[in-house]
């Protein structure tokens, strides 16, 4: 416990990958983003979440590390990247008319290029989740992982309501190409048994919303019969990592899962 820091501020929700601060690096040293939340379109309150950046920074979080206010109405859930430039993300979040209605694709292009260094743009017009209220976030759906690899959520039960939307994206992914003009190693996720809450509303449970941490990564599992082929397929995408599973059934039932409650921080941004 003599690492863990507790700062008491309030909140509307738990989830920090959405309103936490974006690091960046530039000319070698780190930099905050304190981008807008607007509770994934104006769906739920976020007053107090659009503070918490300030209030941990006033608390001297941060130390002397500066943030800035791009402006923008962006969540972290929404972005998912390489490193290397090249940002993979989803047209029905992005473009969503909730978000930044005064903005084209290619002005949002452009400030993402701007602010957090991407040169090269890959959307999914394709893929959901019932129960998801981020409008189809890429942390739900598809991952980024080392060496041209993506990993994803895969649907092979034709009854079920993801099926031909997730056929779909699948599609989308295979006609992808690396910045060397490859096809990219896609790894299929599998598809957890379908989650309802007590009124019987289907949860958006997803193996995909993993957290990547030193030397290992964070799976969610959910007592479910595919746990284990999940945490193989996630092992072959980090072959130089540990997998641990991680129970989410409670994170589920609020319908967000363990990316989406996490929000990690650079060796150097912490005093």
């Amino acid at each position: 416990m003599d690492r863990i820091h507790v700062y008491p501020i309030p909140t509307n929700d738990t989830w920090s990958r959405d309103f936490g601060p974006i690091t960046v690096a530039q000319n070698g040293t780190a930099r905050l983003l304190d981008f807008g939340f607007n509770g994934w379109g104006l769906k739920f309150a976020a007053n107090q979440d659009n503070q918490v950046n300030r209030r941990l920074s006033e608390q001297g979080v941060f130390g002397s590390i500066p943030m800035q206010i791009p402006g923008l109405i962006l969540e972290g859930g929404s972005l998912e990247s390489d490193g290397e430039g090249t940002l993979l993300t989803t047209a029905e979040c992005l473009l969503n008319p909730n978000r930044n209605p005064h903005l084209s694709r290619e002005e949002i292009e452009r400030a993402l290029s701007s602010l957090l260094g991407f040169d090269r743009f890959l959307w999914l017009e394709n893929g959901y989740l019932a129960g998801d209220d981020t409008d189809s976030h890429i942390d739900t759906l598809a991952r980024l992982c080392p060496n041209d690899t993506i990993v994803y959520v895969s649907c092979d039960d034709r009854e079920d309501e993801h099926y031909e939307a997730l056929s779909r994206m699948a599609a989308e992914l295979k006609a992808f190409r690396t910045r060397d003009g490859k096809p990219y190693r896609l790894i299929p996720l599998p598809w957890p048994s379908a989650v309802y809450d007590e009124e019987g509303h289907r949860l958006p449970a997803t193996y995909a919303n993993y957290l990547i941490i030193n030397k290992a990564v964070l799976v969610p599992v959910y007592g479910d019969s595919h746990d284990e082929e999940a945490l193989a397929a996630v092992a072959q995408a980090f072959p130089d990592r540990e997998i641990v599973g991680i129970d989410c059934s409670p994170l589920i039932l609020q319908h967000g899962s363990l990316h989406c409650v996490t929000m990690q921080l650079p060796q150097g941004v912490l005093p």
